[in-house]
């Protein structure tokens, strides 16, 4: 297997089905960041299975609205509803990455496996991630499509039912785009659901929404 090539997930990696279906509605969400209203109006509802796009310029609140559905943000109007899946049972990857420069690969898939609960299968996920033989490299010396792949392990290692990414093919090569659709693909299969934004198209998507950029 040479450096670039990723195998494929294991099924181990993600649950055969979530135990409750997952559920997202939104209901007229507004967003405003000081004076400034970035969108208003704005519905959905996800079930089981499901994925939403988010299209929209720069600055059309593709990001703020996926951190209102994380709770990270208030809503200037409207409600999220999560049926019985419980808010808190969210992934939230972002433009930041959240990785400690100091740690080496292998250490930061230890220290995430430990922190959520899960079995170090670090000599499993390195492969799935593309980062075989790199388990003793500092993140700090890894390149910005590396960290990327790194950061997505939480994903595998503690399967949540509803997964909010921001931009998730940013910065990531073809080899790394499949791996987020196989990812998806499999999340979704388990009855999980995804909320994304991108400027490219998603192929995992069922749904999208298009944010209009402001005035």
């Amino acid at each position: 297997m040479t450096e670039n090539t990723m195998a494929k997930p294991q099924k181990f990696f993600l649950p055969n089905a979530y135990p409750e279906p997952a559920f997202l509605k939104l209901e007229s969400l507004a967003c405003s960041r000081g004076l400034r209203l970035l969108f208003e109006g704005v519905s959905q509802t996800l079930k089981a299975g499901e994925a939403l796009a988010l299209y929209g310029a720069n600055g059309s609140g593709k990001t703020s609205l996926l951190r209102q559905i994380a709770g990270f943000l208030p809503l200037a109007a409207g409600t999220i509803s999560f049926g019985d899946t419980p808010p808190n049972a969210v992934h939230f990857i972002g433009h930041a990455d959240g990785l400690k420069n100091a740690l080496s690969v292998g250490e930061t898939l230890a220290l995430d496996a430990a922190l959520w609960g899960a079995p170090d299968t670090t000599t499993d996920l390195l492969p799935l991630l593309g980062l075989q033989n790199r388990a003793w490299q500092k993140v700090a010396d890894l390149s910005a499509g590396q960290r990327r792949r790194l950061a997505l392990a939480k994903l595998c290692l503690a399967p949540r039912p509803l997964w909010l990414l921001d931009e998730p093919m940013t910065a990531l090569d073809t080899a790394g785009q499949e791996l987020i659709d196989t990812l998806a693909g499999a999340h979704l299969a388990a009855g999980g659901l995804i909320v994304a934004s991108s400027h490219m198209p998603l192929a995992f998507a069922t749904k999208e929404i298009v944010l209009g950029a402001p005035a």
